[in-house]
């Protein structure tokens, strides 16, 4: 490959391989509501692993949405999230991925904590981290936490096959936003064109991420766009999610994926929000910014996290009551920041 790593990182991709033996069990986690880059990051290392002779599953808080039950293809009883407790309680080390908090693991949380064996993370997002201890490959300058994976695999001189490599690229493509987003960078290319090289085709990938939508999922986009609100003059739009629209549509908040982006998308904005209700009395805020505005910044001191320009937090309260809060926080927020014009 013509990528290269630092020292620091050489040395911590391979601290984790001398963790991994032959025939150990290696349980794989990553967040409740995983996405294409934690699925992708996840089913990318079990492939790796395999050729190591570890024997890998995963095993996440809520099960992998529809639209990428595809990348468990040729890997029968691997995804054993219907019994993850089990799971862990038998691994021998558990990698976490995509997350270093034990707060986003769910219900899987204590679990974890209890279990006595080293926990493993690999992650791209700036929260330092509340695992039990274990070997860490941290960069939140990368584009994905599939991109730190396929940096580990070439300090270790590890095959990378073409399933390994569709699993990473996907990781990598929704990360970005199809390559799109601004922390798509020079590197994250290079790596993309690397997985590319397996043989790999990006149409289909696309096809089958993103060209697949129930029309549940585009109904249900229809009525999240009537409740956007746009302040211009301080730069800020939000969508709502109606109560129970997601069922109503038979869809799954995966389906969600994306809503908060038209939002952004309007001239002049500068943070765009998302608000749903997750359980009754707690709403889910997903944040997007444009420009110098960070909103890991601005959701940290809510409990929440992500990266400067996509983060997320939840509190708890009735879906007015959160957004009359986390609106009158952010319209403090922007004006330290500096419009950018587009």
């Amino acid at each position: 490959m013509s990528i290269t790593l630092t020292a620091e990182k050489l040395t911590a991709a391979r601290d984790l391989a001398r963790v991994l033996t032959p025939g150990m069990r290696a349980t794989l986690v990553t967040h409740v509501n995983p996405d294409g880059d934690g699925l992708g990051s996840e089913v990318g290392l079990v492939h790796l692993l395999r050729g190591l002779g570890v024997t890998a599953t995963i095993a996440n808080p809520t099960p992998t949405p529809p639209r990428f039950k595809f990348l468990f293809e040729g890997l029968p009883k691997v995804d054993r999230s219907d019994e993850a407790v089990k799971e862990l309680r038998r691994a021998d080390l558990i990698v976490v991925l995509d997350i270093s908090d034990l707060g986003r693991l769910g219900m899987l949380a204590d679990t974890v904590a209890a279990r006595g064996v080293p926990v493993a993370c690999i992650d791209h997002h700036v929260s330092p981290g509340t695992l039990p201890a274990g070997p860490r490959y941290l960069d939140p300058t990368a584009a994905a936490t599939a991109e730190l994976i396929v940096e580990i695999a070439m300090a270790n001189d590890w095959a990378l096959t073409s399933v390994a490599a569709r699993a990473l690229y996907v990781g990598i493509m929704t990360d970005t936003g199809g390559f799109r987003f601004s922390n798509t960078h020079p590197r994250t290319l290079r790596i993309a064109a690397e997985l590319l090289e397996k043989g790999i085709d990006p149409e289909a990938m696309y096809l089958d991420v993103y060209a697949g939508a129930p029309e549940g999922r585009v109904r249900l986009l229809a009525e999240a766009l009537q409740t956007l609100v746009v302040e211009p003059d301080v730069g800020l739009a939000w969508i709502t999610v109606p109560p129970g629209a997601v069922e109503r549509h038979g869809v799954t908040t995966d389906d969600l994926d994306g809503v908060v982006e038209h939002a952004r998308s309007i001239a002049g904005i500068r943070m765009a929000l998302l608000f749903r209700e997750i359980s009754q009395g707690r709403i889910k805020v997903s944040l997007r910014s444009v420009g110098d505005v960070d909103v890991a910044a601005f959701s940290k001191p809510f409990g929440g996290g992500g990266h400067v320009k996509a983060a997320g937090l939840s509190r708890e309260g009735s879906l007015a009551e959160v957004q009359a809060f986390v609106l009158d926080a952010a319209r403090g927020f922007l004006p330290a920041s500096t419009p950018q014009v587009r």
